[in-house]
């Protein structure tokens, strides 16, 4: 373009020196005959008049020529513009959106701080009525004490009057400690009126501060619902290992684990007993189906089960193999221990989309803390586990997570494979409904929430089979 524009240039200054006679502007004189043929115009001149023509055709060709690129020049120009405005827009969009979030972040802060000082105002109030009950009790002590000893007294002072009749000024000064006895009992029923008062006020304050701790890891728009641990004994002894003469059946006729079972001619999918190799008979449940028998080691179904337990819950198992368990850690690591088997993961959320996820799976026994290897990996799931594999098994009262300055499973509630505190948990609190708050989304059953927005799962189910029985 810039040589074109440098041409067109040219052409107009080669122009600008060609005048025609006829615009001079010279007289003209009559030229004598002797010089006739000297001021006869020569072939050359009579020629320049033609090439202007040619020169103001090519000008005119080279500013069209400039006009069309300068009006490509624009539209480019405005492309590039729209471009850029189109950007701008979108940043601005991004922007505002981390605005958002971030106003969040802070009302979620300032509402903590706002339980927090609640919280020390009311652990103050407490101390305060642990001091005056105190007080009390010493006084109680104190005028019990005193009349104890006037009580003592007045027993010596009976004793002589079984030898001589009592004067009447001892049995008014009887009549005196009788009253004083009445008083002193009326005083002591009024103190502990006042001790069963204060101790109410205690409990009502230490319910309080439950429900703000609570409030603390709930959001205040999600109503969730912590249902109580199942305590039936009948359900603890379901994870007890048994013995030959409590099943009454020959040990040496039980099956390994449900797939055996389904070889066996079982169908149906209820409780059973099986003994694994290198272990005691224990029960199990097992899912029956077409394609053979898978044993349950974890459901979660209706929250009815209080999952955040201690190591010994999570080694030995807990729940009710019927709803809501878990089977324990000693427990599964027995299935691994003959053979290669697969573990499976179904989920459920609240809008009923079901989803799985499958793994190749061993277990380390407990000097390892039963530390998880997975491979294999196959599912419509992303693959969360993968993140989880050469981990310890972590809980509440033993951490063995790669957080050196948390516990993930105290912050989060729940025994897990824990790999960094905002990954998979599917041991995590029931929460029903979707939780709205994200702090309160973490501390839910999960399944890998750093791929984008989660919610609380409504069903999970963790099972296992031996690769032999997809053969």
């Amino acid at each position: 373009m810039m040589k074109l524009f440098c041409l067109l240039l040219l052409l107009l200054a080669t122009s600008a020196t060609v005048v025609p006679l006829e615009s001079s502007g010279r007289e003209e004189y009559p030229t004598p005959p002797s010089q006739a043929s000297t001021t006869a115009p020569s072939p050359t001149e009579g020629k320049s008049r033609f090439a202007m023509l040619d020169d103001v055709r090519l000008l005119a060709n080279g500013l069209l020529q400039l006009g069309q690129s300068l009006r490509e020049f624009v539209h480019k120009t405005k492309a590039q513009i729209n471009d850029i405005f189109q950007k701008l827009n979108i940043f601005d969009r991004s922007f505002y959106q981390l605005s958002v979030v971030t106003s969040e972040i802070k009302e979620e802060e300032e509402e903590l701080k706002k339980t927090t000082n609640f919280l020390k105002a009311n652990n103050e109030e407490i101390k305060n009525l642990s001091l005056e009950i105190n007080s009390k009790i010493n006084n109680i002590l104190q005028e019990r004490t005193q009349l104890q000893s006037k009580v003592g007294s007045l027993e010596e002072r009976l004793k002589g009057l079984s030898e001589s009749m009592v004067p009447v000024d001892q049995l008014t000064e009887i009549t005196t400690l009788k009253d004083v006895i009445e008083a002193q009992e009326k005083t002591i029923t009024n103190l502990l009126n006042a001790v069963r008062e204060q101790h109410d006020q205690l409990d009502n304050q230490k319910m309080k501060i439950k429900n703000l701790e609570e409030k603390i890891s709930i959001d205040s728009f999600q109503d969730t619902v912590d249902k109580p641990m199942d305590s039936d004994s009948a359900a603890s002894d379901m994870f007890e290992y048994l013995t030959g003469n409590s099943t009454g059946l020959d040990t040496n006729d039980l099956a390994k684990d449900c797939s055996d079972l389904f070889n066996k001619g079982e169908t149906n999918s209820r409780i059973y007993v099986i003994k694994p190799n290198q272990s005691e008979p224990f029960n199990v449940y097992c899912e029956m189906d077409s394609d053979g028998g898978s044993t349950v080691i974890q459901r979660r179904v209706d929250g009815s089960v209080d999952f955040d337990q201690t190591w010994d819950k999570y080694e030995k198992g807990f729940g009710n193999l019927e709803k809501d368990f878990w089977l324990g850690l000693e427990k599964i690591r027995s299935f691994t221990q003959q053979g290669v088997y697969i573990l499976r993961i179904d989920l459920e959320d609240w809008k009923e989309d079901k989803h799985w996820a499958e793994y190749r799976f061993s277990l380390e026994g407990p000097s390892k803390d039963y530390t998880l290897h997975v491979s294999h990996f196959s599912g419509d799931l992303p693959d969360a586990m993968a993140n989880s594999t050469s981990m310890r098994f972590s809980t509440k009262d033993r951490n063995n997570d790669n957080q050196r300055n948390s516990n993930c499973a105290r912050n989060y509630t729940g025994g897990w494979w824990f790999n960094g505190c905002g990954e998979t948990n599917l041991n995590a609190r029931y929460l029903w409904l979707r939780a709205k708050g994200r702090s309160m989304r973490r501390r839910g059953i999960h399944w890998k929430p750093g791929t984008g927005p989660s919610y609380s799962l409504k069903m999970t189910k963790i099972t296992i089979r031996p690769v032999e029985c997809l053969n």
